[in-house]
């Protein structure tokens, strides 16, 4: 089974240019080889320009071909047999569809881990405690992550609004401004609908971020942080299982992480909304 990198990879070859396609051809045949190679060496094999391979690996999100090699790297060494997605199987025991979920999920959640780019996931969480508003975008099972954020959010006091519907996206991304964000989520990264309301919210001011699978998409290329979440799951009867756990993921350590760097402000917020909840809850059961 192919690492998130080399899927990514194998995904986007066609949409590629000739040279970096023959790129990607080689990393896709010969992985183990590239990590211990230099630019210029890989560059030479190739046929092509050391300043292509350095584009070729800016198209996939990594800062260049060092980058891409310590992450291909570890993605390699950490690459186990079990890592393997499993998909619905007709008559199966319901003890096998339990370890089948179970394999799933935290396949998901250890191969998005391996994917976070720290600095960029820092640069979202100060981003989002400084906010002014928020706006979070998603369509269909998207749209669940963005009701999931926006329910932590308004725990902490923060002024965010998660619409589902694509026109409401737009008229509440058209009134952002400098000093607010406006997080898209689309596990494809190409969904119209969320990739809109994404340019309306940069083209106002706002600081925009995204959320998608690995790899080079619209949604991803637009925003000024990019977040990925595993892309191995694939097939069309899985229901995007795998990975909605692994954009809850995500959003779990943004809302963690953002509570941990303005604790003092946040937990007694928290705690407020926590302690009204049952104080209100407990007067309408009597």
């Amino acid at each position: 089974m192919p690492t998130p990198i080399l899927h990514a990879v194998s995904s986007n070859l066609e949409t590629l240019p000739p040279q970096e396609r023959r790129l990607g051809k080689y990393i896709l045949n010969a992985p183990s080889s590239v990590i211990h190679q230099g630019i210029t060496e890989l560059a030479n094999i190739c046929g092509i320009s050391p300043s292509t391979v350095t584009r070729f690996c800016k198209t996939f999100h990594f800062k260049g071909f060092p980058d891409f090699k310590m992450k291909l790297a570890g993605e390699l060494a950490h690459q186990t047999p079990q890592n393997q997605y499993q998909d619905v199987i007709a008559g199966n025991d319901l003890e096998k569809i339990v370890q089948a979920m179970e394999a799933n999920h935290l396949a998901s959640i250890t191969d998005t881990t391996r994917l976070l780019d720290m600095n960029e996931l820092r640069r979202a969480v100060e981003s989002l405690c400084q906010a002014g508003r928020i706006d979070l975008y998603g369509v269909a099972t998207s749209s669940i992550i963005a009701q999931d954020f926006y329910q932590k959010l308004i725990r902490i006091g923060k002024n965010c609004t998660a619409f589902a519907d694509s026109h409401m996206q737009i008229t509440s991304a058209s009134s952002l401004g400098a000093g607010d964000v406006a997080l898209a989520i689309s596990y494809s990264g190409e969904t119209p609908e969320t990739i809109d309301a994404l340019r309306c919210a940069k083209d106002s001011g706002a600081l925009t971020i995204s959320l998608t699978q690995y790899g080079n998409s619209s949604l991803a290329s637009l925003a000024d942080i990019a977040l990925f979440s595993s892309s191995l799951e694939e097939g069309m009867r899985r229901g995007d299982m795998a990975s909605r756990i692994a954009q809850l993921h995500v959003v779990d350590i943004l809302f963690t992480g953002m509570v941990s760097t303005e604790f003092e402000d946040f937990i007694p917020k928290l705690e407020s909304s926590y302690q009204n909840v049952q104080i209100y809850r407990k007067h309408r059961e009597v």
